[in-house]
């Protein structure tokens, strides 16, 4: 998903929504040096730490632990964007979404979370997508590193970054306002096709229709990672780092993977943007959205997946559900629905 650059796929009417967010790019301050959180710190909580304030509002970061197995999980927020769901959501009319958005007590526009995630075990610490970064400027995206902090982590800690695809909600964290890189110790692990398709030099004014922003962003965010041989590209099922495997599920983009922890007979699929608008595509996943690179691709594997994951009671972690996007996913009648796990706030014992 990229959130906002799809001039070419959307109407005026949504980039006039989306232009006041598309300001010029602002850093995005992080301190360095957190320690680790220590054995003794509670597994399960939700903390929310005051960030600067804007003359309107004041913004929050927000992480919350549990545990897959022996290994600790970190849902970590990024911010959320507003979603004109009338322009981007293909295959429906706007009467169908305002209807499907009202039985969910919702009404377009929606607000849409960028949800990363934390993995620590064996040693490595890893991050499953980065969010926008500094890309989306200001009030949009762009918290991933203070709710890092406010977890006990730094961008030093980070050893792996598992990227379920290379669009700039996801990969824009990557690099600091000056094109830096943010995690200086890390691997970098995603679709080989990703690569090929977003960092292609003859793709970066664009590809039959698909705005040549997406490319740029991801060029930016994504070369200076390449340039120190630091990219670890992956085009099969490959076990990523101890536990945790990527399994290619092509058709949002060519290289959108899945990434699946498993410890001690548990797991959690980490499904990127096999999904985007919850309230919608859940009811009617045959519903595709303007950032898919390849339509009938995307909405195939929506559907494959949601059955699979259905049938198998798979926990999920969910890129762009609400915040912090752990669930499962239920089969109905007609369509599915997805079943958030029970929020737990207490110490767990090592």
């Amino acid at each position: 998903m990229n959130l906002f650059h799809a001039s070419n796929h959307s109407s005026a009417a949504t980039l006039s929504h989306l232009s006041s967010r598309l300001a010029a790019v602002s850093l995005v301050a992080f301190a360095l040096g957190a320690s680790l959180p220590s054995s003794a710190t509670a597994h399960e909580s939700v903390h929310r730490t005051p960030l600067a304030k804007s003359a309107q509002h004041q913004e929050q970061s927000a992480f919350y632990r549990f545990e897959v197995g022996d290994v600790r999980v970190v849902a970590l927020s990024d911010g959320t964007v507003p979603q004109d769901l009338h322009s981007l959501l293909k295959g429906v009319s706007p009467a169908e979404i305002d209807t499907i958005l009202h039985r969910a007590f919702m009404a377009n526009p929606v607000e849409a979370s960028i949800n990363a995630y934390l993995i620590e075990g064996d040693g490595r610490v890893a991050l499953v997508d980065t969010g926008a970064g500094a890309f989306f400027g200001p009030g949009a995206g762009g918290k991933l590193l203070a709710s890092l902090r406010s977890a006990g982590y730094g961008p030093e800690h980070i050893t792996d970054v598992l990227l379920t695809h290379i669009h700039t909600d996801h990969s824009g964290g990557l690099v600091d306002a000056q094109g830096g890189m943010v995690f200086r110790n890390a691997t970098i692990h995603v679709g080989q096709q990703d690569v090929d398709f977003f960092l292609a030099a003859a793709n970066q004014k664009g590809v039959d229709g698909y705005d040549k922003a997406y490319f740029e962003q991801a060029t930016k965010s994504m070369q200076p990672y390449v340039k120190a041989g630091r990219v670890k590209g992956f085009s099969s099922v490959t076990e990523v780092m101890p536990g945790v495997k990527a399994v290619p599920t092509p058709g949002h983009t060519p290289g959108h993977a899945f990434f699946v922890l498993s410890s001690k007979g548990q797991s959690l699929e980490f499904i990127g943007d096999v999904l985007h608008v919850q309230s919608v595509q859940m009811a009617r996943p045959e519903i595709t959205i303007v950032y898919d690179v390849e339509q009938p691709a995307a909405r195939s594997q929506r559907e494959t997946q949601f059955a699979r994951l259905a049938h198998d009671r798979h926990m999920i972690a969910g890129a762009h559900l609400p915040f912090p996007g752990i669930g499962h996913i239920r089969k109905e009648s007609t369509g599915f629905t997805y079943v958030p796990t029970d929020y737990r706030n207490r110490a767990v014992s090592n």
